[in-house]
């Protein structure tokens, strides 16, 4: 039987794959091994991590959409995506002596959020296994349809500079490039306009 990359609405029963899809895709994303460096525990903490924030935090407050190898979550400028104070402390927990780092990183990425109202791309990740098959380029697709039906545009912030033309292919342009405090990683962030039906990628 075929594997599917059509999105669907993600719940927390869907948590597992969520997980490990998202733990498989960020394992060599430079942000992610500035956060987590120790190669022996990587996966398993990025598989803490991604259930931690789904769950507890964008399940609830985001549009998140999955395929059988990919995930993807959405924040739009009507929803609260913020953890409240028990899943902050679960992530400071998995990330141990980075929590430091990793809430710099936060506050200053922050600070560089468009104020317009938009699209946020959380995360988007796919297993490299299924790397080709169009699961990532499927979620992000559904994701800006919607955006587009609201007239509305998206922001993203990409970590690693070669997935800089996969977003453009769809319409991103770099708005802005930034290094993250501690001695972190470049961050890109980048823009799309909201495009009429017969203009979308």
């Amino acid at each position: 039987m075929a594997i599917t990359n059509v999105p669907k609405t993600a719940t927390i029963d869907d948590a597992e794959l969520v997980s490990r899809a998202l733990a498989l895709a960020f394992d060599d994303d430079p942000m992610m091994r500035w956060f987590f460096p120790d190669e022996a525990s990587r996966k398993a903490s990025l598989a803490a991590y991604f259930t931690t924030i789904f769950t507890r935090q964008y399940a609830h407050s985001a549009v998140c959409e999955v395929t059988p190898a990919a995930a993807a979550f959405w924040v739009p400028p009507q929803a609260q995506a913020v953890p409240d104070a028990e899943t902050i402390q679960e992530l400071m927990a998995i990330l141990g002596d980075r929590a430091g780092l990793f809430g710099e990183a936060v506050e200053a990425s922050a600070k560089h959020t468009p104020s317009e109202p938009h699209w946020f791309l959380a995360v988007v990740g796919a297993d490299p296994a299924a790397q080709g098959q169009g699961h990532g380029a499927a979620l992000l697709r559904s994701g800006l349809a919607k955006a587009d039906a609201e007239g509305l545009p998206a922001y993203l912030e990409s970590s690693k500079e070669a997935n800089l033309p996969f977003y453009e292919h769809f319409g991103f342009t770099v708005r802005e490039r930034m290094t993250l405090p501690g001695g972190g990683p470049e961050l890109w962030g980048m823009w799309r306009e909201a495009r009429p039906a017969e203009a979308r990628a």
